[in-house]
């Protein structure tokens, strides 16, 4: 599937810089704790992270971390995207979402800071992960 209309309407798609080693290892995390099987992935650097990125006219200067894509809903990005899959990983996860209360500013710069230094930090690879072939249906191209 690589056409993001394809997406089933209660599937919730998680686009992550697929180089990124923080990314993986959270979308990895993601798939280990992901019950109700409610998440597809795609790094944003595929053809279906692109659809999205122009669909959704989104300035990838401005956000180039995590997004959440809801079909007919739209876009979620940084740190709500981020609460908003806690939210749907269940307990407990989603008790992280207490985290609603502080501002947007406050918790976006915090997610700034963090995805600012993530290739510092957590390093980089040189192309974007591949899933094994088992997890492979979890993936849009």
């Amino acid at each position: 599937m690589t056409n993001i209309t394809d997406l089933p309407n209660h599937k919730k798609l998680i686009l992550f810089d697929g180089v990124c080693n923080l990314c993986n290892t959270s979308v990895q995390y993601v798939i280990k704790h992901d019950q109700n099987n409610i998440f597809m992935f795609a790094a944003l650097q595929s053809d279906a992270g692109l659809q999205v990125i122009k669909k959704q006219q989104i300035d990838t200067i401005k956000i180039d971390s995590i997004l959440l894509y809801t079909p007919g809903r739209g876009i979620d990005y940084k740190s709500t995207a981020a609460l908003k899959i806690a939210y749907y990983l269940g307990f407990p996860q989603n008790l992280l979402t207490v985290f609603f209360i502080i501002p947007t500013f406050i918790r976006n710069w915090v997610y700034d800071y963090i995805a600012k230094n993530r290739y510092k930090w957590y390093g980089k690879k040189k192309s974007c992960w591949i899933p094994t072939p088992e997890l492979r249906s979890k993936f849009l191209d």
